[in-house]
């Protein structure tokens, strides 16, 4: 079974202490504070962290997908954007909005659709997320 870790580390108050997380293959590591979480402060937030795996998850699920129906994607780009929200007294993340833009040379956009809302479904992180709204918005950009 594949394992993947990552290390976070806090210090000091809520609103006015810090942290760092990273990876453990080394591909990030980085500070984060209140102000980058809930505010605009500098620095990333889990939420964020949660937005990149979740739009790369599903870049390769939607990959897979149009590979296995026999087409060859050039590029597939996703952006997500992560809603934390209050919740019931606390903080919770509310919706994910993925929006995809592929470039996938001879396919129908029905076909590439259908494609896309499988990969929103099947992903990993998506299957994680399954108690959060995940919205997708995919687009194909043949030239």
């Amino acid at each position: 079974m594949k394992t993947s870790t990552a290390h976070a580390v806090w210090e000091g108050r809520i609103r006015d202490g810090k942290g760092t997380m990273k990876l453990d293959q080394g591909g990030y590591e980085g500070p984060y504070t209140f102000a980058s979480r809930f505010e605009q402060g500098k620095g990333t937030s889990p939420e964020e962290l949660i937005g990149a795996a979740h739009a790369g998850c599903f870049s390769m699920a939607l990959s897979g997908g149009l590979t296995r129906a026999g087409f060859t994607p050039t590029r597939i780009q996703t952006d997500a954007v992560v809603y934390l929200d209050q919740v019931d007294g606390g903080f919770g993340i509310s919706k994910i909005e993925l929006t995809t833009e592929a470039e996938v040379p001879g396919i129908e956009e029905a076909a590439f659709q259908q494609e896309a809302q499988t990969a929103k479904q099947n992903c990993p992180v998506s299957k994680a997320l399954a108690a959060v709204n995940i919205e997708l918005t995919a687009r194909l950009v043949n030239k």
